[in-house]
């Protein structure tokens, strides 16, 4: 079957509404990280389970990247939130523990980072379900937040993630403030974009089966502030797209801590989960309602 090429947009959602930040804040950062671990090399190819190396990019999370990002985060008492996969909830149960006993949310993010594809509902109620299952049975949430693997999504997917409790998504690309998405048979979750600029894999990562440049430190901070700061100008989200086997790299860390330290300069800035806009968005949604 062709995919359907009128001319529309893709997304219906009416642009995003403009309501207040919390206590007069000029804009919002979302820490947001990415908790694949071994799973992102099983999704993208399943032969990597025998290809010991290639999984060690992943170990690397548990190992020593989620709790040098927790130390992080507490010296600087900002709470995040994680995108966990179910497959390492199961597979790193300590690790995911010591990010809840640290205060930060769990969000859902697939079960074994299978990126989603129009066209296969059947696999992705698979993943979502397997997901809920583990987070429940491993760490005992129900997550509200959703992050797709690789980025992607559809509307069917969005529409079964709403049916199963997800009140918002983080992972459109086209705005720089929440809105919530509009569907075939109703309002959908709440989106709070990403910006693609604060998405570490790009600037960290770099293996043998997708060699590349690494970028500096200076690179990369220079991104991440003018990114920041010009966002801070619109009134936007800086949601960013961390990920343990990147940032929880000695240098990566560095960066990371004097971003934050460059964000902590500004008075106005509302540092939040994804849970806490969810709830400060659907509180501004209630209030504009007609008595």
């Amino acid at each position: 079957m062709m995919p359907d090429l009128t001319p529309k947009p893709a997304n219906p959602a009416p642009p995003a509404p403009d309501f207040p930040w919390p206590n007069g804040a000029r804009c919002a950062l979302f820490p947001g990280f990415d908790v694949d671990a071994e799973s992102v090399w099983l999704g993208g190819d399943r032969r990597n389970a025998e290809r010991l190396v290639t999984m060690s990019y992943g170990g690397y999370e548990a190992r020593v990247g989620i709790p040098k990002i927790l130390e992080l985060l507490a010296r600087h008492a900002v709470k995040a939130t994680f995108f966990v996969t179910g497959w390492t909830a199961e597979a790193h149960p300590a690790a995911c523990e010591a990010i809840l006993k640290g205060g930060h949310e769990i969000a859902h993010h697939g079960y074994l980072h299978i990126r989603p594809e129009p066209g296969d509902l059947a696999t992705m109620v698979e993943e979502v379900d397997r997901g809920f299952d583990a987070l429940k049975r491993i760490l005992g949430v129900t997550p509200v937040g959703y992050r797709a693997p690789s980025g992607e999504n559809f509307t069917e997917l969005l529409q079964l993630l709403r049916d199963r409790g997800i009140r918002y998504s983080s992972s459109w690309r086209d705005d720089i403030r929440p809105y919530r998405h509009a569907l075939p048979d109703g309002a959908g979750p709440i989106e709070i974009p990403v910006n693609y600029s604060f998405d570490d894999w790009n600037f960290g990562m770099s293996h043998r089966s997708s060699p590349r440049a690494l970028f500096g430190r200076e690179e990369v901070l220079s991104i991440w502030r003018d990114e920041f700061d010009q966002t801070r100008d619109w009134n936007g989200v800086a949601t960013m797209i961390m990920h343990p086997q990147v940032t929880g790299r000695p240098m990566r860390y560095r960066i990371l801590e004097e971003f934050f330290a460059h964000v902590r300069q500004y008075d106005d800035v509302w540092w939040a989960t994804g849970r806490e806009i969810a709830d400060h968005y659907e509180a501004c949604e209630r209030a504009a309602l007609p008595a």
